[in-house]
């Protein structure tokens, strides 16, 4: 009687890395929807001349104004702070 089932077969082997690279980079990449950005408002910001030194409130006013100006955009708090209180001081350059 002959036997008629599947014979047996070795195990695959696993990929290299550099071919499972190369099987990954060649798939199409679903591209990502951009982000839509918020006009910034068009105003000049001009300093206050004052004989007082400017104030927390005003300084941190100022920078939010800037901030908003830039479009919501984070990462630049010191900056925007430095330069308000610059510009409040009337240093700026």
């Amino acid at each position: 009687m002959a036997e008629t089932g599947k014979k047996a077969t070795a195990p695959r082997k696993p990929r290299s890395t550099a071919t499972a690279k190369k099987a990954e980079a060649a798939k199409p990449v679903a591209a990502k929807p951009a982000a839509k950005k918020k006009a910034a408002p068009k105003t000049k910001i001009t300093p206050v001349r004052t004989m007082h030194a400017a104030t927390h409130e005003e300084i941190a006013r100022l920078a939010h104004r800037f901030w908003l100006e830039r479009g919501g955009q984070h990462g630049f708090d010191a900056d925007d702070w430095f330069r308000a209180e610059q510009m409040l001081l009337g240093k700026a350059s």
